[in-house]
């Protein structure tokens, strides 16, 4: 099975596998199923990681191909869904790792920087985490662009390890079965996974997108007020060490 990618088209080429799942796919999706095909679901898990760390690559994709590939007997699906979820767990911890790092703090500094936020912004986000958190690291791993975010604020956070990789495995295990048996059962016809699960992603980002625009307008709104009250918005405001210490 030829495993050199050509140096032709980068957007179309074809891994042709005798017999194999990725036969009929070119492109992305081919070299996906090839991956999987020589590695078994250990490539699931590699793919599924570098979903996590590289979010370019969507899950969205890669599990129904999992499963689509698990349903031409090239894989078995029960490994396919645990490695899934190993590859999401470790891709997590990575990123959790990457928030503990960067702090709190440091983030905050940056933020009261930018134009529109302030100090209470900064302590009104961190307050609905340290709320909301565990279920936001639940219910993240379901959702399209937070399923990689939330673990660097759960980080931030200083979320205990144990916690985060229970919350993290039970909602990555929920998003990789349901994708990797849906691309099982529809075989060939997977790619509907991947089509309504991208209708998903975009309502995820509209709604996303008119949130941040609604915000702007508000904080416009209050800036306005504030200097027509001839209140001073123009010092600088500074985060104190400690100060989001639980």
């Amino acid at each position: 099975m030829p495993t050199t990618l050509p140096t032709g088209s980068a957007a179309e080429f074809s891994l042709a596998a005798s017999g194999g799942a990725a036969e009929n796919l070119s492109g992305f999706s081919a070299w996906t199923v090839t991956v999987m095909e020589t590695l078994g679901p250990i490539g699931v898990g590699f793919m599924v990681f570098l979903d996590n760390i590289f979010p370019p690559i969507p899950s969205e994709l890669v599990l129904p191909l999992a499963g689509f590939t698990s349903s031409q007997g090239q894989m078995n699906i029960v490994w396919a869904i645990v490695f899934a979820t190993v590859g999401s767990l470790v891709g997590a911890v990575l990123l959790w790792a990457l928030g503990r790092w960067i702090g709190i703090e440091r983030i905050a500094r940056i933020a009261v920087k930018m134009p529109l936020v302030d100090v209470d912004d900064v302590h009104r986000t961190v307050d609905w985490f340290d709320k909301h958190g565990d279920k936001a690291v639940f219910f993240g791993r379901m959702i399209p662009i937070f399923r990689s975010l939330i673990s660097i604020p759960a980080g931030m956070r200083s979320m205990r390890l144990p916690k985060f990789v229970l919350l993290t495995t039970a909602g990555s295990a929920i998003w990789n079965t349901v994708l990797v048996v849906a691309g099982f059962f529809l075989g060939e016809n997977w790619s509907i996974v991947e089509t309504y699960a991208g209708y998903f992603q975009k309502l995820v980002i509209v709604a996303v997108a008119a949130c941040v625009v609604v915000w702007i307008v508000l904080k416009v709104r209050k800036h306005r007020r504030r200097r027509a009250a001839g209140l001073d918005d123009s010092s600088p405001e500074v985060i104190e060490p400690g100060e989001f210490d639980t």
